[in-house]
């Protein structure tokens, strides 16, 4: 079975052919963000070819130009690095260039205004028959970026990272990348190159680095930047102050240039040019690393592995400074890390990391965080699992597949994670640290350890993979429900819809659907035996911050002698509406739909009065842990249950721990029916004493309560009280009885 690869797509008829061919011919695109066609332009010659989207972000790649093919054999067309001409080679620092003769010179200034060239526009090569383009940073990674293994592998996914990053240099509204990867993924050698790259071209510039610790940070440094830094060839090499190798900071006095023809005739003397001060140094993890200071290049590695008292979010919003002047930003970041379980700096990077979407815009065109988040999933960039090409082989092939490093791949790297991920089951704290390791989906990214959870987290992780292995979609319809013709109180219809707000598994069959009772005038669920709802709702149309908590509605089954699914979750909803009465609309209309009584959280309690000014105070619950006459008067007039009780708080987190470890996982030589991934996600991280941020929490709990309102009915106490019945009592021990 083929692979169908979701990382990239090509977008088609962006832009007219006619206006394409135009601009392409006078070269007017300009590099940088295009509003009028809402991509970004990566192009430095002002023609544009391919348009792609990785990860939401539309990216316009440059017209095809000069591709260079290794051979005309279609299967011996790869990345090869080209051999350094070893008469250059010889030659270790500019003033060395000096001392040749002009028509030396001159042999070889066509190759190094090339090499610019390409460091600046970017290379096209044929590489199995295809002309692909890479950035020019990744074309000075791999040609010129000296790592541990020598050279760097053309990967694939490793072109779409770098063309990724040229987007956020691009876009004027970007502050860098968050880059959520996999492990050994060649992340700090690539940031690594890319700070040599940029100061060494830059002039009074500071360039930075931080990681988890500061002895991370400095290894970084003098094991990869170092390095780098030393074997570039001369023409790219600054003249450098201080040490060959220094400790911590590395200083150019004149950034490298190209060595022009005017510059040759002229036989231009470089000490003659005026010193200029270009810095790459390393900081101590800290919230306040790098603040008051100005940076063109920020590269954060392994972010999300800052443990207490660190906090990446507090140190984000520090050095998000440092690259801006007013509004104008001036540097970037290059971000990247696996992440810790949660609570050891992996849910502060979680947060960096979706507030980076760059389909969650402010009005200034920027994301929350500023930066643009990105995830490779493991597959792509698997070591051992590479072909000649560069490209991942996801699944296992026919024939044995050459790798890159010459040995045959005869398994594909799906099966062989899925394998792993197998041995792995019976220790889930073993498959959530591989999980995060090596993600397939930003959820394994983000997997805690079972240790941290309230709840069952093994049996919730491994509902989690069941519906992901299953194809989800397959069982959870997402729609809408609406009044028949647009008459309210009538007849619920519930219409398929990918824009809908409710995710449904089980319809009921028609006999069931709308079953309303009319009893004294008023309305009451028919469906009471079958299931019910649970609801933690919102009173306040909007907020402050434009977020606020989502209105969150959950149905579950009992058993029954229906044709429904036992004690299945079958309706999901977690929305936020323009207006709360929108919200109150969709809730009314599931519950006739269903006909099922619903329990509501009454500390808010705008819901309860909208049930019962339409006439539906006979589905709301009351609570069940008092009997009516021990009720307050608002709670007999609308019903619902209070949240602010202990005992309330600890039997809602009873109830759904009794779910999980009865329903959810793997049970009874089978997997649990709860398919709604969003609330077995809430469930996972659902901290008892801070319940406002888990809004599926707190109505899926409800509902398992009012399905099961009898285990809470209140046991009036039995008082044993002695009735003398006037018989007299004897002491029968000895010959003689005694009145007692």
């Amino acid at each position: 079975m083929k692979h169908e690869q979701t990382l990239w797509k090509e977008i088609k008829s962006v832009v007219n052919d006619k206006i394409l061919k135009k601009e392409n011919r006078l070269k007017k695109w300009e590099y940088g963000y295009n509003s009028e066609y809402d991509f970004i332009v990566i192009s430095k010659t002002g023609q544009i070819g391919q348009v792609i989207e990785i990860q939401n972000l539309r990216i316009a790649l440059p017209a095809e130009g000069e591709c260079f093919k290794r051979s005309e054999v279609k299967e011996e067309q790869y990345w090869e690095k080209q051999e350094y001409p070893k008469v250059l080679s010889r030659i270790k620092s500019r003033f060395d260039w000096e001392d040749y003769p002009s028509d030396f010179k001159e042999e070889w200034y066509d190759y190094i205004d090339d090499e610019f060239k390409k460091r600046d526009e970017g290379y096209w090569f044929y590489n199995n028959g295809n002309p692909t383009y890479i950035t020019g940073t990744h074309y000075m990674y791999l040609q010129w970026s000296k790592i541990d293994v020598g050279a760097a592998d053309y990967r694939e996914a490793n072109r779409l990272f770098f063309i990724f990053w040229e987007a956020c240099k691009a876009d004027n509204r970007c502050y860098g990348m968050c880059y959520l990867k996999n492990r050994r993924s060649g992340f700090s050698f690539m940031s690594s190159a890319e700070l040599v790259n940029q100061a060494t071209i830059s002039s009074d510039a500071r360039f930075g680095i931080l990681s988890k610790t500061g002895a991370d940070a400095k290894k970084m440094f003098t094991d990869k930047v170092v390095p780098i830094s030393v074997n570039y060839p001369f023409f790219f090499k600054p003249i450098q102050d201080g040490m060959d190798r220094p400790k911590t900071e590395l200083a150019y006095r004149v950034p490298a240039s190209k060595l022009t023809r005017r510059k040759l005739d002229d036989n231009v003397k470089l000490k003659e040019l005026a010193g200029l001060d270009t810095t790459i140094d390393w900081k101590n993890t800290g919230d306040n690393s790098y603040d008051g200071e100005k940076l063109k290049i920020l590269a954060h590695d392994e972010s999300g592995k800052w443990e207490r008292p660190d906090n990446i979010l507090n140190n984000w919003r520090v050095t998000k400074t440092t690259l801006r002047l007013g509004r104008k930003i001036v540097g970037k970041c290059m971000m990247g890390s696996t992440s810790n379980a949660l609570d050891k700096g992996g849910n502060n990077f979680k947060k960096l990391y979706y507030n980076s979407d760059v389909t969650n815009r402010n009005r200034n065109g920027q994301t929350s965080s500023g930066l643009y988040s990105l995830f490779i999933p493991m597959e792509w960039n698997y070591e051992g699992f590479m072909d000649t090409f560069g490209l991942p082989v996801f699944t296992t092939p026919k024939n044995p597949t050459i790798g890159i490093d010459n040995l045959p791949i005869k398994i594909g790297v799906i099966e062989h994670w899925e394998n792993e991920v197998e041995g792995l089951k019976s220790d889930q704290d073993s498959l959530n640290e591989y999980y995060r390791q090596f993600p397939r989906t930003e959820k394994h990214a983000f997997r805690d350890e079972t240790k941290a959870s309230l709840f069952n987290l093994t049996k919730i992780y491994e509902q989690i993979d069941f519906n992901e292995e299953l194809n989800n979609k397959a069982n959870v319809t997402v729609g809408s429900f609406q009044w028949y013709e647009g008459v309210m109180d009538t007849k619920v219809l519930f219409i398929p819809n990918p824009n809908g707000r409710f995710q449904v598994s089980w319809i009921p069959p028609k006999d069931l659907q709308n079953n309303v009772i009319i009893k004294d005038g008023h309305k009451k669920p028919g469906n009471i035996h079958i299931g019910a709802f649970g609801c933690d709702s919102y009173d306040i149309s909007g907020t402050v911050d434009g977020k606020g908590s989502k209105g969150s509605l959950h149905g579950l089954t009992k058993f029954s002698m229906e044709d429904a699914p036992p004690n299945h979750f079958f309706l999901e909803y977690l929305a936020r509406p323009q207006t709360a009465e929108i919200f109150f609309e969709d809730v009314l209309m599931a519950i006739h739909f269903y006909g099922m009584p619903i329990l509501i959280e009454n500390n808010k309690p705008r819901l309860l009065y909208y049930l019962k000014r339409r006439g539906y105070r006979g589905f709301s619950m009351n609570r069940p842990d008092k009997v009516w006459n021990k009720l307050s008067v608002s709670e007999k007039e609308i019903g619902g249950i209070p949240n602010s009780s202990e005992d309330i708080k600890q039997a809602h987190a009873a109830a759904i721990e009794a779910y999980i470890d009865s329903y959810v996982g793997f049970y009874d030589d089978q997997y649990g029916d709860m398919y709604h991934q969003r609330t077995l996600e809430d469930w996972a991280n659902f901290d008892i004493n801070n319940r406002t941020k888990y809004d599926a929490s707190i109505s899926s709990g409800l509902a398992i309560m009012g399905c099961n309102r009898n285990k809470y009915k209140p046991v009036a106490d039995r008082m044993m009280k002695k009735i003398d019945l006037g018989f007299t009592k004897y002491d029968n021990n000895g010959l003689i009885s005694k009145i007692i």
